[in-house]
């Protein structure tokens, strides 16, 4: 059975990036001894959250991105709110469009679940 699973995020709330952060920290406590890829996709105005200013996140972010999680953000959504790339948290990832990564994650087999 295949557990790779992707978070999307598109709102800049606090609390849906901490309930997203929570998410994934219970499905890593889930399947302890499951092998999986799990990825946090991030587009529009959700990726304003991901800068070394929203420190709280960024504390609640970093054990789960040493167990493997993957952070991506979106390009164009970064250009859009004039976000450079040096002010995102360590570990971020850039792709060039975040519903284009989701899209190809879903025919990777990824489940997407969005909060």
């Amino acid at each position: 059975m295949n557990f790779d699973l992707c978070l999307h995020i598109d709102s800049k709330d606090t609390a849906v990036l901490r309930l997203v952060l929570a998410n994934a920290s219970n499905y890593f406590k889930a399947l302890p001894d499951t092998p999986f890829h799990l990825v946090v996709v991030a587009n529009g105005p959700a990726v304003t959250q991901f800068t070394t200013d929203n420190t709280e996140c960024s504390a609640l972010a970093a054990p789960l991105l040493k167990r493997g999680l993957r952070i991506l953000l979106c390009a164009n959504a970064l250009a859009d709110n004039g976000i450079n790339k040096d002010t995102l948290w360590p570990g971020c990832e850039v792709v060039p469009a975040g519903l284009v990564e989701i899209v190809r994650l879903q025919r990777e087999g990824f489940a997407y679940i969005k909060p």
